[in-house]
């Protein structure tokens, strides 16, 4: 089964404000997501059907599903460990994250 990668533009956004090691570092990391490689653990309560990826002192939130035979991959947000899983919960409840998939 191949497997691609979606990143999202809340993650883009945050990726794109890093200084270059540390964006190396986390592109290394959402790529190791191909092969299930990395720090990856499922969230509880509300966020359960979301996976997160600890990439140093960042976490992305992303989840996967099977579309076609092909396992996707979807980023949906990347932030430090303090604030990463309180503003994640916010988007999902303000209805933003669902605006952001569809642009």
């Amino acid at each position: 089964m191949t497997t691609k990668i979606k990143i999202g533009a809340a993650a883009e956004n945050f990726i794109k404000t890093l200084p270059p090691e540390p964006r190396r570092a986390l592109r290394r990391g959402i790529k190791g997501l191909e092969k299930n490689a990395g720090d990856i653990k499922q969230l509880e309560g509300e966020l359960s059907e979301y996976c997160r990826l600890r990439v140093g002192r960042m976490r992305v939130i992303f989840s996967v599903a099977i579309i076609r035979g092909e396992r996707l991959i979807l980023c949906h947000y990347v932030n430090f460990r303090p604030v990463v899983y309180q503003l994640f919960g916010h988007l999902l409840a303000s209805g933003l994250l669902e605006q952001m998939k569809e642009s």
